[in-house]
């Protein structure tokens, strides 16, 4: 018997009905099925689920991004049509196995012992011999050896016009056609114990009882009945977050359209969240000590839960998912980025917004996250090339060689400290992200602060280097920052610099030299009117040495640019320093010692100062201190689908392993009367070609009398 892709052919008047009926009950549909069931899971795993749809919208665009939601692509494994798929599938499957269950069990049972002599001479394997005994004694005897061989045998007589003979009808391997009704039934049940532990029940509740989506904001105590399901829920999965100190008893299931929340029977107390990481700064262990309360006896029992290690209680499962900011308070101190205004100290907690001022405009801050670990490669960077003589290639391959993680340059790792991530919300609504570290961090031999900002979450931060000053701080920067937007200090940085560097010069000399160094740093601060006849190469504000750039081709003959520029430069650092030194005077601090770490903060400070003009906010927000505060992320699960999955890839191994490795076979030896013995006809037939098949019937032959002349071909 071979399993066919034709479906049940039934006998009824509607065409139309049999047509569907064979179509759902053919193997050809439950194979096109699936197909489209991988296809949809590929699509599910490389496409992050359940994402913010602003999250779609930057990565795909407002078009596509509404095509893939009208699809439900955000949300594959509950959208509807991949549900109804999973449906067919268990109907076409079905079908196949009620079509083909009779015809295998009646092939098992089946010993085809009525096959032609004439039959026997056409099978791949077969061989003829003459044995001394009669019929029915040589066929007990070689039913006896095949039995031994743990083969089961029947024997049959068969008159014949020269007397009784005997048919010897064996078969070996029915395994494999049980292996193919637990494969199928296994596809069944796997999609069964699948819909179960999706959310079919969660929407069929959504459907006929009554409950929809919430989609405000507040808290979730205030929340409606109407978005809740009670703890009687036979299935659901959802997520639970806990803060330390605190206590939750309902799980947030989302959906397309919002999100249900999900009543617990028991609440879940965070005592503590424990998280321990590698030297590459990835979390090494998640764990969190819990308390269970449960609702109904009032016990109050304590658990530990960590990755791969959930708890269980009242048939829920608690796994440790992920983990998350509880609350943490952050104080952080305002540094103006322009005008000269004292710094100001802000706080809140993450999760939470405030207001500030700038003049008339108003800045909506939102604190979104605190990192107090934050572990980078400070490995200097490679040499620009290699003198081939010493390079030793044995080295080199080894170098490149091993695990997957290994690379060509040695990687420095080290904790650079806490950072914290806010955002700045214009008053029509925009905002951006920005990223500053508390500490300095030495890069390229030099220590900096960073400060991140990106526009979207789907880019990149992008970091203006500040350089630390002689007390390792960043108001050094911010004084000369301020210093520069302030056109009379400027004024008498110019004088202090034409004074000292043309002190032996005629007036005439000294005034050029001044108008010169007035333009340079007027043009660099972004205040020079020629500043607006200037193209701006779509820079929201022209300023630095961008602006210095755009002047010199604008105004200076191309040959000439090289040697202008030196000279602007020469000009620009000499005032520059002197506005830093005005800065330090202003501030009480005594004079900058002309060495060579204030030659390096100056060096990078014109490079800050210049790229300061891209920075899109007028303050920066530099975290001082923080009271951390963790909360762990758990996913509660009711599961009744779990066992019969489980159940179903069992079937499934045993149903695979017993097609692929169990091989059928079917033996026939026909023992015909010819004087005092017999004639001896055996044939062997096999559900695969193999080499086991020829060892196998080499070893079989034995079983004939040992004058057998060998007939095989």
């Amino acid at each position: 018997m071979s399993a066919t892709t034709t479906g049940i052919e039934l006998r009824v008047s509607s065409r139309r009905l049999a047509s569907v009926v064979e179509l759902l009950s053919s193997m050809r549909f439950a194979i096109a099925l699936l197909t489209v069931i991988c296809i949809a899971s590929v699509v599910g795993t490389v496409l992050k689920q359940h994402e913010p749809i602003n999250n779609y919208v930057n990565q795909f665009g407002p078009f596509w991004s509404e095509v893939f939601g009208a699809l439900d692509l955000y949300a594959v494994y509950s959208a509807w049509w991949f549900l109804l798929i999973l449906a067919f599938l268990v109907v076409s499957t079905t079908l196949c196995i009620v079509r083909n269950t009779p015809k295998i069990l009646a092939d098992l049972r089946q010993y085809k012992e009525h096959v032609r002599e004439q039959s026997l001479h056409a099978f791949h394997h077969k061989a003829q011999a003459d044995v001394p005994e009669a019929p029915r004694a040589a066929a007990e005897r070689i039913g006896q050896g095949l039995l031994a061989r743990g083969w089961k045998v029947r024997l049959a007589a068969r008159e014949t016009p020269t007397g009784t003979g005997w048919m010897v009808a064996a078969k070996a391997g029915a395994a494999n056609k049980i292996g193919y009704l637990a494969a199928h039934a296994a596809i069944v049940i796997i999609c069964i114990g699948g819909l179960l532990d999706g959310d079919l029940m969660v929407r069929a509740q959504m459907w006929w009882g009554g409950k929809e989506p919430f989609r405000g904001g507040g808290l979730i105590a205030d929340v409606a009945e109407r978005h809740r399901l009670s703890d009687a829920n036979p299935t659901f999965r959802g997520n639970l977050l806990v803060t330390e100190g605190t206590r939750s008893g309902v799980a947030v299931l989302p959906q397309a359209e919002g999100v249900i929340l999900q009543e617990l029977p028991f609440d879940v107390e965070l005592k503590k969240f424990i998280v321990e990481y590698y030297p590459t700064g990835m979390p090494r262990l998640f764990a969190s000590e819990i308390v269970i309360h449960d609702r109904y006896t009032g016990e109050s029992r304590p658990a530990r839960v960590e990755v791969n290690h959930p708890v269980e209680h009242r048939g829920i499962q608690i796994y440790q998912s992920s983990f998350d900011d509880g609350g943490s308070l952050v104080r952080l101190r305002a540094l103006p980025m322009g005008a000269a205004v004292k710094p100001f100290e802000v706080q809140g907690r993450i999760g939470e917004a405030t207001t500030l001022t700038n003049g008339d405009e108003r800045l909506r801050l939102e604190f979104t996250g605190l990192r107090v670990i934050n572990v980078e490669n400070l490995s200097g960077p490679t040499a620009a090339g290699a003198d081939v003589r010493k390079v030793d290639l044995r080295s080199a391959i080894e170098a490149r060689l091993g695990a997957g993680n290994k690379t060509a340059t040695e990687r420095k790792l080290q904790n650079v400290g806490p950072s914290v991530t806010y955002k700045l919300r214009d008053e029509a609504g925009q905002a951006r992200e920005f990223h500053n570290y508390q500490l300095p961090i030495e890069v390229d031999g030099q220590r900096v602060y960073l400060l991140g900002v990106r526009d979207t979450p789907a880019e990149p931060f992008r970091y203006l280097r500040v350089p630390v000053d002689d007390h390792d701080g960043i108001d050094g920067f911010v004084r000369l920052r301020a210093a520069l937007a302030d056109p009379a200090l400027r004024q008498a940085a110019v004088r202090r610099y034409v004074a000292m560097a043309a002190q032996d010069q005629p007036p005439a000399v000294a005034q050029a030299l001044a108008g010169s160094a007035r333009r340079a740093i007027d043009l660099f601060a972004g205040d020079d009117p020629e500043i607006e006849r200037l193209p701006h190469n779509g820079a929201p504000r022209l300023g630095g040495l961008q602006a210095l750039s755009a002047f010199m081709e604008a105004h200076i003959p191309e040959a000439e640019r090289e040697r202008a520029g030196e000279v602007l430069l020469r000009l620009l650092n000499g005032t520059l320093f002197e506005l830093y030194q005005l800065s330090r005077e202003r501030a009480g601090l005594p004079a900058a010692a002309r060495d060579e770490a204030t030659a390096a903060f100056m060096t990078q400070a014109v490079l800050s100062l210049s790229d300061a003009f891209f920075y899109p906010a007028p303050l920066v927000l530099q975290l001082t201190d923080y009271e951390h505060v963790q909360a762990s992320v758990f996913q509660v699960a009711r599961a009744p689908g779990k066992t019969i999955v489980y159940l179903g890839c069992l079937l499934l191994i045993i149903g695979v392993f017993a097609m692929l490795y169990v091989r059928e076979r079917r033996l026939w030896v026909w023992l015909a009367p010819t004087g005092d013995g017999a004639r001896a006809t055996m044939a062997l037939s096999s559900n695969r070609k193999l080499l086991d098949n020829d060892r196998e019937f080499d070893g079989l032959r034995g079983l004939l009398h040992p004058t057998a002349s060998e007939g095989s071909t």
